[in-house]
């Protein structure tokens, strides 16, 4: 008779406290067996204020590219002996130009890396400063941030200039089980103006987003669910509703108990 009555009171309990299922959690619940989803058709990241730009200017007239580069500076970690070697880049201002040896200032924002570079180049030529200057520009300060229901939240640093949505979650440890599959939120700020783009993970839709590639600096935000936020209130002790509900389940079983005890 007890057996029944704990059994009774464990049932109870999972139908309280677990509320998710798997329709809440798997990815691309629509997806077909090798089904092709069209990609987003073009992507390029964009250079925007407060980038870091590492440009390297090259030629067979070796010493006459010199002028144009910055130097590479030593520093020391941790004691190392050797030290580590980093590039000094140019930080795009709130005009969203760079200050360029003697080219002087360059209107960058809005242009994308090869944008720059075929715009350096152009100009080394035209001023006769460079007949076949080489030039390679990269981001120095490319990074993206995951906040809310995720396992490892933080900023992290992207070595190329091409990540994904699911990526970026992927570095911060996918979502907790607490987290909305179906509310994951882009932050993007472009030109001083903030833009939030939800997407829902259970759809292949994602993959047409122009979101799906993160572009520097986008933050990444995981709404939790009702589960979530009911242990939140619980914690804080605003929700009387889920302690009266909880309340109510268990005076239920010790009813139900008390009666299986007396047969």
């Amino acid at each position: 008779m007890r057996k029944k009555g704990f059994l009774f009171v464990s049932f109870a309990a999972v139908l309280l406290f677990s509320c998710t299922t798997p329709k809440n959690v798997v990815y691309f619940q629509d997806a077909g067996n090798f089904e092709a989803y069209k990609k987003v058709e073009q992507f390029d990241v964009f250079i925007h204020q407060d980038d870091m730009l590492a440009i390297m200017v090259n030629s067979q007239a070796t010493e006459a590219a010199l002028p144009f580069n910055l130097p590479i500076v030593s520093y020391y970690v941790g004691g190392d002996v050797y030290g580590q070697q980093r590039v000094l880049g140019y930080l795009v201002d709130k005009e969203g130009c760079i200050d360029f040896p003697i080219l002087g200032k360059l209107q960058v924002e809005g242009l994308t890396r090869n944008g720059l570079r075929d715009l350096i180049k152009s100009k080394l030529k035209e001023n006769g400063l460079l007949k076949d200057p080489i030039v390679t520009v990269n981001f120095l300060n490319y990074k993206v941030s995951v906040q809310g229901e995720v396992n490892r939240p933080g900023s992290f640093n992207v070595t190329g200039e091409r990540i994904t949505l699911l990526e970026a979650l992927s570095m911060a440890g996918d979502l907790t089980i607490y987290g909305r599959r179906d509310r994951v939120a882009v932050i993007r700020e472009v030109k001083g103006q903030r833009t939030i783009l939800y997407h829902d993970l259970s759809s292949t839709d994602i993959f047409q987003s122009p979101c799906y590639y993160l572009q520097q600096n986008d933050m990444v935000y995981v709404e939790p669910n009702k589960r979530r936020i009911q242990q939140s209130n619980i914690n804080q002790n605003n929700s009387a509703g889920v302690w009266l509900s909880i309340i109510s389940v268990l005076l239920t079983a010790t009813n139900v108990i008390v009666s299986v005890n007396k047969k």
